[in-house]
Formats: C-alpha cells, structure tokens, sequence
C-alpha cells in the first residue's frame, strides 16, 4: 500500500483531553520484517490512554508526537512483514500494541506478529477488542489466587470493587467459573448488570454496607479484588480474614507505599499490586472462553472513528459500565 493513506485520530503534545484529538490523513504503515499490517475493526479505549495523554509517564511515554492513541484493537490482517509464517492474510487477529507506538485509532496498524492471536470469526471484533488489557488484567488477578477455570479448586469468599466496570466486569465472570463466592460492589443502577454476569451478592457502592465494603452474610472475605480508584488499605483490613489478601489493580500511590512496607512486615493479611504482563498468552485462552460463551464483554457504549472524541471524554468521566469501544 506504497503512497496510500489512511484516517487516523493523533494528539500532537500533552494534555487537552478529547479536544486534543485531531482528525488526520497519514501515511498507511509498511510491515517491516516479524510484522503484520492489520485493518483495524475495533479498538477499545482504557484509562492508561488517557493517562498518557496527561503526562502520566512523561517523558517515556508517547514516545513521539503526533501520536495515535490506543493499543487494544481486532481487525484482520491485510499484508505480512517478511519470516511470518504464524499468520496469513486474511486472519481475524486480536492483540495489544506497545505502548510506546500505540496506532489503535486508526483505519490500518502495524505490530509485531508476536503480540497477535488469532480469534474466531465466531468473536466479534467488538467483544474482542474489550479483552487485551483488561481482561487479561482481570484474569492475571483470579489465576494468582489459585483458581481454577474448570471449578475444581478452593473455593474463596470474594470481593470485587467497581464490578461494573471494564477490569471488574471481566473479574466477577472469571472469579465464578472457578467457582468462587462473589460479592461485588458497583452503582445502584448497574445491580442487576452485575448479578447477570454471575455475581451472588452485590452492594451499591454508595449505600452504608457498601461503602463499609460488608459482605451481607457477614463473612470475612479471603481475597478482595480492588478495581475502585480512591479506596485504600484502611478500607480493606477490617473485612479480611485472618490470612486474606488484596489484590490492587487501581493502586494509588499511597497504596503502592502500603505495598512495599507491608513486604518488610510479617503481617498475615497481604496487599499486592498488579500490572498486567504475557498479555499473548492470556489472550488465547480468553478469546477461546467468549467463543465458549463462557465469557462476554460489557459494552458500555460504541462510536465511529469519526466520533472518537466523545468516546474519549466518555472514558476521562470514568464511569463507564464496560468497555468503550471504537469502531472503524
């Protein structure tokens, strides 16, 4: 696609939020050697994006500008980069690009085969594109606590914060297939959301029980799974059994101290912190289970490209029942 162009979506320096985001035609990448190009279906947009956007991790990240934001995208693949030999043309693919490059908002991307799996044209390009950070963040978390998907394991008593949202709506699905009990907290009108998806109590998040985080069969819980931005160790400690965890993937900076201290201490109850990593090897599986049936993503809301600004305000409001999802 030698001189072709493509419609991209770029920022061009920090800051600005979604009126930052500038509608472009730029130049349709060429695979270089280990690399597919892909058509671009789906992209879903996460919180890391916007973060970037903001300076979070200036001055690593974007790497350059302009920069097209996000790296969670399906699509098929169009042309391969020379010693590929995993794909074809033609495949129905779903992965996460690096961060460093991000590409996702737009009609064509280029990524190294290695962080592609294929995915069954039974999975639509809008449920696949839900699942590379957060899915696999959600199912990082539940596999590090011994479970196991065919219900044979120990079974935990539970609790996920924010069960409504992208990371959390993926944990509850997950933490049932391995047969746990789960309790999870969202916003009153996102109950029944979660109860659907498997939940088998659920707390309004703003009531008395669920701001104090009590299970209402006033068990302690083994392990709590935090995806709620603001709640803190101090939260936590008084629901925990005696040897219960938490495991954190909305740490704040306070909670990453809490983290490092607490790995110096002989305290019974644990804090962990969690980022997502092996996002390849996880997705194969994943993809496999919403084939299944076994697990669906929640989509909060669907835009065009050329509506990607309200998509991203959508997410910087961070209330969001899902995913936000882009599609090309």
């Amino acid at each position: 696609m030698a001189g072709a162009t493509m419609r991209a979506v770029q920022y061009h320096g920090y800051g600005g939020g979604a009126a930052a985001l500038k509608h472009e035609e730029v130049p349709i990448p060429s695979p270089k050697k280990g690399e597919v190009l892909i058509k671009v279906e789906a992209a879903s947009i996460n919180p890391a994006d916007w973060k970037i956007q903001k300076g979070f991790l200036r001055p690593f990240l974007p790497s350059k500008f302009p920069f097209i934001p996000v790296t969670d995208i399906a699509g098929e693949i169009v042309e391969l980069g020379s010693q590929v030999d995993t794909f074809k043309v033609g495949d129905k693919v779903v992965g996460m690009l690096n961060f460093t490059k991000g590409g996702g908002l737009a009609e064509y991307v280029v990524a190294p085969a290695s962080l592609m799996v294929l995915r069954s044209p039974d999975v639509s390009p809008i449920e696949a594109a839900g699942l590379p950070m957060t899915a696999c963040t959600a199912i990082q978390v539940v596999k590090d606590i011994g479970t196991k998907f065919d219900g044979t394991g120990e079974r935990l008593n539970i609790l996920i914060t924010s069960a409504s949202g992208g990371v959390g709506s993926y944990a509850v699905q997950l933490a049932k297939l391995g047969n746990h009990h789960v309790t999870a907290t969202c916003g009153a009108r996102n109950v029944e959301l979660v109860k659907s998806l498997g939940a088998d109590e659920v707390l309004d998040y703003k009531s008395p029980e669920g701001a104090a985080l009590k299970s209402p069969s006033g068990k302690k819980y083994d392990v709590i799974i935090n995806c709620a931005y603001g709640l803190e160790w101090s939260h936590f400690k008084p629901e925990l059994s005696d040897t219960g965890r938490v495991l954190d993937v909305a740490a704040s900076p306070k909670t990453l101290l809490i983290f490092l201290l607490r790995k110096l201490s002989f305290s019974k109850k644990k804090l962990s912190v969690i980022l997502v990593s092996n996002v390849t090897e996880k997705l194969g599986f994943l993809v496999e289970l919403v084939k299944e049936g076994k697990l669906k993503t929640v989509i909060d809301s669907t835009h065009s490209l050329e509506k990607a600004e309200e998509a991203w305000a959508k997410c910087l409001d961070g209330h969001a029942t899902g995913k936000i999802i882009v599609e090309m």
